[in-house]
């Protein structure tokens, strides 16, 4: 008896539990890393908006949700948000992209001439790891990993100079140059930029300090030299859920 009555309630088929809706924290994080995604990978170009009931049908979820998520693309300058007008990427201008990277190469050629005369060979050990996971990126065509990596090089630079305040000072830069950078740079520039680490790195092993501080700044103005433009943007619900908008 008691095993029939057990036979029957494994033949029960189970009942699907509603699925639940994605956390507000886990659902905001996702709309931030799409919408970071399209603009690293030129899918969203300067000054695109970005309609908080647009982004609210393509995600599923409420547009405070999406107003909490581009509050945070905001803050990490991806987006600008205007009175009346909304949200948008942002659009950093000519001026501003030369500034910042005039800045850079005043502070980063200095930082190679003094790198250059206290580096030790286990910090060039430090250096070659990361250019070998630069080419790496750059060969699986990993936009996103290759820009970070690209720019976390200087940021690698300054720490090994044992200097915190120059490193967060350069990260800050870098925040606005990767902006520029993501939304601009190519892939053959990402290649030449990796070429120019390399040459810096080699310059620092000689102990060069003169070179040093030349190739960077050659090297900046190389980077600044070769933003291009993107092309004009696709639908905003194919930018940013690329996976629901695959040929069949």
């Amino acid at each position: 008896m008691a095993n029939t009555a057990a036979s029957r309630l494994k033949a029960r088929p189970a009942i699907p539990r509603p699925r639940r809706a994605a956390a507000p924290g886990r659902a905001t994080q996702q709309i931030v890393d799409a919408v970071t995604a399209a603009v690293i990978e030129r899918r969203l170009m300067p000054g695109t908006r970005l309609a908080e009931q647009s982004i609210a049908e393509i995600f599923g979820v409420s547009r405070t949700i999406v107003r909490q998520a581009l509050n945070q693309l905001s803050r990490d300058r991806l987006v600008t948000l205007e009175p009346a007008r909304g949200a948008s990427v942002a659009t950093p201008s000519a001026e501003e992209a030369r500034q910042v990277f005039e800045t850079r190469a005043m502070l980063e050629s200095e930082l190679a001439r003094r790198l250059s005369q206290t580096i030790t060979p286990a910090q060039i050990a430090t250096l070659r790891q990361h250019l070998q996971e630069e080419r790496a990126a750059i060969a699986r065509t990993d936009v996103p990993g290759r820009t970070r990596l690209l720019a976390d090089f200087h940021v690698v630079l300054a720490r090994l100079l044992g200097n915190e305040v120059l490193a967060q000072l350069l990260s800050d830069l870098l925040s606005r140059s990767s902006l520029i950078s993501l939304m601009y740079q190519s892939s053959m520039s990402a290649e030449q930029s990796q070429a120019e680490h390399v040459a810096i790195v080699d310059a620092l092993e000689r102990r060069d300090c003169e070179a040093a501080g030349r190739l960077m700044g050659h090297h900046i103005a190389s980077v600044e030299r070769n933003l291009q433009p993107m092309t004009a943007p696709s639908d905003l619900a194919s930018v940013l859920r690329p996976e629901l908008h695959l040929p069949s």
